[in-house]
């Protein structure tokens, strides 16, 4: 792989795990605890957030993917941005709809029981951030 895709792509990898790290394990459990911050305000700011998240999360993967292509990756790079982009694919379009159904229904003014769904979007995070450190790693060393 050439060494300018090669940084850019690694650059653009750890770049996506810092604001997934800062919005996803600080700022999202840490809003709720803020004073004066209900379950419908929290709902709302998170949804915000992570809307904006995501879109960026999207751009980003496209351009690991262009970057990466354009310099001849090896085939563990194409591996693991394929990973990559099958886990925020479900992540988006199967998790994040289900937690929006459900906040609408709460923002709704619905009360609901405590659900597993945010514990599956987490889960997502935690396995997508340990690819994209692994991904950076083996775009560092190319």
């Amino acid at each position: 792989m050439n060494a300018t895709s090669a940084a850019v792509a690694g650059a653009l990898t750890f770049l996506w795990v810092g604001m997934v790290s800062a919005i996803s394990f600080l700022e999202a459990p840490l809003k709720f605890r803020a004073p004066g911050v209900t379950i419908p305000i929290g709902l709302g700011i998170g949804r915000k957030v992570f809307r904006a998240l995501n879109h960026i999360e999207i751009v980003l993967a496209s351009a690991i993917a262009v970057t990466a292509a354009v310099g001849d990756p090896h085939v563990s790079i194409v591996v693991l941005i394929c990973v990559m982009a099958v886990l925020l694919t479900i992540q988006l379009g199967v998790v994040r709809r289900r937690l929006n159904r459900r906040s609408d229904r709460v923002l709704a003014g619905e009360e609901l029981p405590r659900s597993r769904g945010h514990m599956y979007y987490v889960a997502f995070e935690i396995a997508k951030v340990a690819v994209l450190v692994v991904l950076g790693v083996n775009l560092a060393a190319a």
